[in-house]
């Protein structure tokens, strides 16, 4: 099982909210989660994991389904010297025995070129890092994603989720 996840900040905490779905290809979902965290840290500037990670570890591990790829909002990797991102951190805290694949929608500095992904009708790239799964295999992967927009539409949805005070858990 895949799951996308995605965290969206308010004045009370946050809301970490994750979508399953069964392969690349699916049109539907399995299911999806959203928890609410009471604290988190503050945002500070090149350490955006240290506020999104326990957020996304939290949500993860109320997980029933066998999850063997995550999907990020953000990078794995960070720049040319691949700096370790969001992505990189959460496949650590996982001892490596889930596949992280980040999906960001703009360009951190000094972003290899061969991160870039043009989908569906869009123009703009968004850019993939990867860690426990080949980058081109990471690519092609959101490639066949459910959507013909930029932006696949089980990350639209899990980013909406994330935001919104409606919410289901494990449907």
């Amino acid at each position: 099982m895949i799951l996308a996840v995605d965290v969206g900040y308010r004045n009370d905490g946050a809301k970490a909210a994750g979508v399953i779905f069964e392969t690349w290809e699916s049109e539907t979902l399995v299911a999806e989660y959203t928890l609410h965290i009471d604290a988190v840290a503050d945002y500070i500037p090149g350490k955006f994991f240290q506020r999104e990670l326990p957020c996304l570890t939290a949500l993860v591990k109320q997980m029933t389904y066998p999850i063997t790829c995550i999907v990020v909002d953000g990078y794995v990797y960070l720049g040319l010297e691949k700096r370790p991102g969001l992505g990189k951190h959460l496949w650590e805290e996982f001892n490596g025995a889930i596949a992280v694949i980040g999906v960001a929608k703009s360009s951190f500095k000094d972003t290899p070129n061969n991160t870039e992904l043009v989908r569906g009708r869009g123009k703009k790239p968004l850019y993939i890092t990867a860690e426990g799964i080949d980058l081109e295999v990471a690519k092609k992967n959101i490639i066949n994603m459910k959507g013909n927009q930029r932006i696949p539409t089980f990350l639209k949805y899990v980013d909406t989720l994330s935001r919104t005070e409606q919410g289901k858990k494990g449907s």
